[in-house]
Order: C-alpha cells, then sequence, then structure tokens
C-alpha cells in the first residue's frame, strides 16, 4: 500500500488539489450568483486599474532583485519619500534656485561619480554635467500657470514640469546615494545582509520623511478639475459613464483619476520594457542579472550598471508612489503609503522573483483578488487576506511563481 501511495504520488497530490478547487467553486458560486452583474464588472474594472498600480510597484522589486538578488524591502519607503518630493515641487510656486542647484549637481556628481571618480576629467563629461546642471535647475525653478482639458474636464497643470524635474532628480538621487553607501560596500557578502540593510533602509526614509513632512496626510491633487466657486483644483469626482444597462441591468461608471492613473502605469511599464529589451544599457543589465562575475569579464561596468538599476528602481518606486496618492478616493498622500508596497510582494512572488512579464500578471491578480473579495465577502479583512490566501495555493503547485526560473542545485 506504501508503495502504491509513493509511485502514485503525483497523481493523487492533482486529484486533492483537484477536489479542493471544486469545493472552493461550490463555495464560491452562491456568493457570486447573489451579487448583480453589474458590480461583478465593476469590480474587475476596479481590480484591474488597482492591479496597473500593483504591477509597476513589483516592476521595480523585480528589477532590484533581478540584477542584484536583493529584495528590497525599502521599496515602499522609497515609493512614500519620492511622492513627497514630489508634492514639495507640485504645490510650491516659488522654489528657490539655490536648492534647486543643490540638487542638481548633487544629482548629477553622483552620476558622474558612479564608475570612475577621474570622468569629471574628461571635456565632454563636464560640458554635459554643465548643461544638465543648468537645465534641471531651470526646469525645477520655471513657473508655469496653465490648463488642458480632456474628456471634456479641465486638469490642472500647475506644477506638473517644477514637479516631475524635481522629483525625477530626486528620486534617482536617492536610488544612488542607497547604491553607492550602503549596498555597493556589501558586494561579495551573503545576500542576507544586503537585505537586512533594505530594512534598516525603510526605517530610515521613513523617519526622515517625517521629519521633514511630518504624519498628516498631504492633499495631491494631480487629477484635478477647476472650482468654480473657489478657483481651486479638486479630484475629479465625475466618472465616465459607459452604456450597458441593455445587458447589465444599469451603467457601468469609470474613475476618472484611477484610469489616468493605470494608463499611465501601463506606459511606464512597457516604456521600462523597451527599454530594458531593446537598449545597450538594458542590454548590459540583462547581462549583469543572469552573471555578475561573467559580465564583469567581458569588460561589462558591472558597478555602474548596478548603480542605474537602482536608480530607475528609485523611478518606477516614485512613479508608483504618485499615481497611488494621486488617484486614491481623496487624493491624500501620507506615511501609510509604505505600506502599498508590502501589500504587493504577492505580486512578485506570483509572477516570479525575476520575471518583468510576471510582475504585470501578478499585479493584474492581485488587484482582481482584493477587488473581488471586497465585493463577495463586503469587509475589508476578506481583502488583505484573499491575495495571500491565493498566493499560498500558487507557490504550493509552482514555489518559483507563474513566470518564475526553476533551479535546481545539483549536488
Amino acid at each position: 500500500m506504501t508503495q502504491l501511495l509513493r509511485d502514485n504520488s503525483k497523481t493523487i497530490q492533482w486529484i486533492l488539489y483537484l477536489t479542493v478547487a471544486v469545493l472552493v467553486f461550490l463555495w464560491l458560486q452562491p456568493l457570486v450568483a447573489s451579487k448583480s452583474p453589474i458590480r461583478l464588472v465593476q469590480s474587475t474594472v476596479n481590480g484591474i486599474f488597482l492591479g496597473g498600480i500593483y504591477a509597476i510597484i513589483a516592476l521595480g522589486i523585480v528589477v532590484i532583485n533581478k540584477a542584484s538578488g536583493v529584495f528590497n524591502f525599502a521599496h515602499g519607503a522609497m515609493m512614500m519619500i519620492s511622492g513627497y518630493a514630489f508634492f514639495a515641487f507640485f504645490t510650491s510656486n516659488n522654489i528657490s534656485i539655490v536648492a534647486a542647484l543643490i540638487l542638481s549637481i548633487t544629482a548629477v556628481l553622483m552620476v558622474v561619480t558612479t564608475g570612475n571618480i577621474n570622468d569629471l576629467r574628461k571635456p565632454n563629461v563636464l560640458i554635459g554635467s554643465f548643461l544638465t546642471i543648468v537645465a534641471l535647475s531651470f526646469l525645477m525653478t520655471f513657473s508655469i500657470e496653465s490648463s488642458f482639458t480632456i474628456a471634456g474636464l479641465e486638469i490642472t497643470s500647475l506644477g506638473w514640469i517644477n514637479a516631475i524635474a524635481g522629483a525625477v532628480t530626486a528620486t534617482i538621487l536617492i536610488g544612488l546615494i542607497i547604491e553607492r553607501f550602503t549596498i555597493r560596500p556589501l558586494i561579495g557578502q551573503p545576500i542576507f545582509a544586503a537585505v537586512m540593510v533594505t530594512l534598516a533602509l525603510a526605517e530610515v526614509l521613513g523617519g526622515l520623511t517625517t521629519l521633514i513632512w511630518g504624519t498628516q496626510p498631504k492633499n495631491l491633487v494631480i487629477f484635478g478639475a477647476q472650482n468654480a466657486f473657489t478657483g481651486g483644483y479638486v479630484r475629479i469626482q465625475e466618472k465616465i459613464t459607459i452604456p450597458t444597462t441593455s445587458f447589465l441591468g444599469e451603467d457601468l461608471l469609470i474613475d476618472q483619476p484611477r484610469l489616468f492613473a493605470f494608463l499611465i502605469a501601463m506606459v511606464a511599464f512597457v516604456g521600462f520594457f523597451l527599454f530594458f529589451r531593446y537598449t545597450n544599457i538594458g542590454l548590459a543589465m540583462r547581462a549583469t542579472s543572469e552573471d555578475q562575475q561573467l559580465a564583469e569579464s567581458v569588460g561589462l561596468r558591472v558597478r555602474v550598471i548596478l548603480a542605474v538599476t537602482w536608480g530607475i528602481a528609485a523611478v518606477l518606486a516614485g512613479i508608483a508612489g504618485i499615481l497611488q496618492a494621486g488617484s486614491n478616493a481623496n487624493s491624500t498622500l501620507d506615511t501609510n503609503l509604505q505600506f502599498m508596497a508590502l501589500r504587493a510582494f504577492p505580486a512578485v512572488l506570483l509572477g516570479g522573483l525575476e520575471s518583468i512579464g510576471g510582475a504585470l500578471v501578478g499585479g493584474l491578480i492581485l488587484g482582481l483578488t482584493e477587488s473581488w473579495a471586497q465585493t463577495l465577502f463586503n469587509t475589508d479583512i476578506s481583502a488583505n487576506l484573499a491575495p495571500y490566501v491565493v498566493l499560498m495555493v500558487v507557490l504550493i503547485i509552482r514555489p518559483e511563481g507563474f513566470f518564475g526560473e526553476k533551479r535546481i542545485d545539483r549536488i
């Protein structure tokens, strides 16, 4: 009997999986049937929009892990501090030229000295650095007040140029500082040490954010319409109506800020994929992610590539933080934003720790799972718990995730 069970263990295992799946289906079927079709479709759309944010968060984590093997627990704190940096530039109409120059000079110096400090002696590097500093400082301090119209609504562009220039510069600087002073000294050391450093970095960045901006939520209206009474800008409350009454019973309503955030997130995701796939730097990043020692032996500057990777991951974190804060129900930015990355970890593991495409699939699955759980069970607890249940099931069946690489250690 024991030998029979051992010989047919795989078959028995899959029979158990199928049995559990049938039982779960029978359990959920009455809950699904009790909900109106429009609620299920609305929940699906909302889940896709939320999944887009999770996907861009997961991408930033995957990029770091793919290049260096480090699972970055500081990604949420990077999202938070980048979001606050964007807020500082977006809401200020009088940015100090001195502060802009200091930020620009520091960022450019960090970029130029990433590989070799002697690069500063090259005339083309000096000229390029000077022009970059001038351009960044101008973009951060240039005052512009205008608006544009999308879907019949007036959208504010006040501070967008300043905010994008300032936030990108600040986030790249944060990523380079983290890589230079905390990750680079640990090259060659056990991966566990680097992982613990990212945990410490999360606390440090969280503390710095609280010291600079406090703990009170900030109003970050990046998708706003002009208020006819006050002249200010408030979050767009009007929803795009899609006529579905004939077959769903009610019209489908699309929240515009969440739609815009999802589209921007997908553009950023596709842009990074094309960069990673078709540029020389992307090719070097892929080579480094496969084998750092081999990449260095063929002449690639691994330390420079790792610095570029952290800079890109910081920008992705900033994009995710800004979009999440700007598209949530109240358009508020607060210190709880850092915990959004913890919620995105199941998306990383579902797709696979080293898979860029898996980050997108995992993010969408996570968003849909949360949204459906909220609709079916009407509690936040179920929405928070459901993704981890799905993660546990997937990892039991496929430990490397949907698109992860299966590694076999031979002795």
